[in-house]
């Protein structure tokens, strides 16, 4: 099989956009397997992970011409492929939380956590400052280690444990105050 051509980001965006197949399979081939480990954390089954990666990446084929250069490539596409994601459990009508945002010294009202769908955890998770936002999606989303956050982000493994200190804390208000906006009764 020939060796696949290298593309710089701008490059493959723009083959994209203009619908160049070669553009599409290389941009498929290259964050399919990143796709597919962050669906399987959740899913547990292949084929419907598969699914779910493909339906993700066809929303990135649509939405490709909206990509703005801001941020990474892969963190857009895989911020599409999980609401992918989420539609899917949202079409079982399964509420779910798959962040881990609690610590043991000022729990969430449990009522509050049960009643958030993930697009709502997700429009939360998005308010957080850019670092600190990076930084939890790479721990509590993607799997990563400290070490390995901070290696990717030019970081200290201490400033990334920090930033997700800081995430969870306000993540924790955020829901409080997303929670008392809604009304829901406990």
């Amino acid at each position: 099989m020939p060796k696949a051509p290298k593309y710089t980001e701008k490059e493959l965006v723009e083959g994209c956009v203009k619908n160049h197949r070669q553009s599409q399979e290389y941009l498929y081939r290259q964050y399919f397997d990143s796709m597919m480990r962050m669906c399987m954390r959740y899913t547990h089954d292949k084929e419907l992970a598969m699914e779910i990666v493909n339906t993700g990446f066809l929303r990135v084929f649509k939405k490709i011409h909206t990509f703005k250069f801001k941020g990474s490539l892969e963190g857009w596409i895989r911020k599409l492929v999980f609401h992918s994601l989420s539609d899917h459990f949202k079409k079982k009508d399964r509420k779910v939380f798959f962040m881990e945002v609690e610590d043991r010294d000022a729990p969430i009202n449990e009522t509050a956590l049960d009643k958030l769908y993930l697009e709502d955890i997700l429009k939360l998770v998005d308010e957080l400052p850019n670092a600190t936002r990076d930084v939890f999606v790479l721990y509590a989303i993607d799997g990563y280690t400290h070490v390995e956050i901070g290696k990717m982000l030019g970081i200290s493994e201490g400033t990334s444990k920090w930033h997700l200190s800081n995430a969870r804390k306000k993540l924790k208000h955020l829901i409080r105050k997303f929670y008392n906006q809604k009304n829901y009764a406990g």
